[in-house]
């Protein structure tokens, strides 16, 4: 018999990814509109902040909805933020980053470049969430961003892939199942553990001289597991399990990335090591 918790528990984590995702759907949908000064293409660096940020959302999100919390968060604190949508699917509104990654990563490239040329900064910090967190990766290694960017913050990245809590071990005992995945949606196939793109994007090492690398992951993490695939190794990078920094924070795959003040505080520290201060409990309220 199967063990159905183990079965049931990473369906129904699926389920409030889509639900948590497709909630705040009131929002608009354009990643040109400015949202409170995100988006804003007349917005200059500071000298404080001389860097944009820009944020990739992950898998079955989009350039508004994913950054509800994490966008006003940073341009508070004065910097240009900018967001993109990726991965679509013809005739799949709202849910992105379904598509082949490396050619989301060209999209990155592209939407890059016209961040620079607006802010006329010499090079941007990237913000992640899930596979937001890992496409990055190939841009920066196949693409010439290692060249465009300074630093990477992954919030809870699919780096090494997921076994879905081990329901991807099923696959195998489903004929068509793969091919399925592969045809229908490319970048699910993508971020299964052992598949071409993560052993092509890992081979060699995780990281590219010149980059500073953060991950940030949480240990109740349900959907990219288990939670220490997502780190990575390499010079330039810093790992952080954020029930480290407050055994309280609960928060799982979906939330650490729309709510979590604490891992908000830590991509702060990421974007701004100079200027860190300690991330504890008490990071909710600043």
């Amino acid at each position: 018999m199967l063990p159905w918790k183990r079965v049931l528990r990473p369906l129904a984590a699926l389920l409030l990814t889509a639900a948590a995702l497709a909630a705040p759907t009131v929002a608009a949908h354009a990643s040109d509109a400015p949202t409170s000064g995100w988006n804003d293409y007349t917005c200059k660096p500071s000298a404080t902040h001389p860097r944009p940020v820009v944020l990739v959302h992950g898998t079955l999100g989009n350039s508004v909805d994913n950054w509800l919390g994490l966008a006003p968060y940073l341009e508070h604190r004065g910097y240009c933020v900018y967001s993109l949508d990726y991965g679509q699917l013809p005739g799949v509104p709202l849910f992105h980053a379904l598509g082949p990654i490396d050619k989301s990563a060209q999209q990155l490239s592209v939407f890059v470049d016209r961040v620079l040329a607006a802010t006329g900064a010499a090079k941007a910090d990237l913000v992640g969430h899930s596979q937001g967190g890992m496409m990055p990766r190939y841009y920066l290694k196949f693409l010439g961003g290692a060249d465009k960017v300074n630093a990477l913050v992954g919030i809870a990245p699919s780096n090494h892939g997921t076994t879905l809590s081990g329901l991807t071990h099923l696959l195998p005992y489903f004929p068509g199942a793969e091919d399925l995945l592969n045809a229908t949606t490319p970048a699910l196939a993508q971020q299964v553990v052992g598949s071409d793109f993560l052993n092509r994007l890992n081979e060699g090492g995780d990281t590219v001289p010149g980059v500073r690398y953060t991950v940030l992951a949480t240990q109740y993490d349900e959907v990219v597991t288990p939670y220490r695939s997502q780190f990575l190794s390499g010079p330039g990078v810093r790992n952080v399990v954020l029930q480290d920094l407050c055994a309280l924070d609960l928060s799982e795959h979906v939330f650490v990335g729309l709510t979590d003040r604490i891992a908000f505080h830590e991509v702060a520290n990421a974007l701004d090591p100079a200027h860190a201060t300690p991330t504890t409990c008490a990071s909710v309220f600043s």
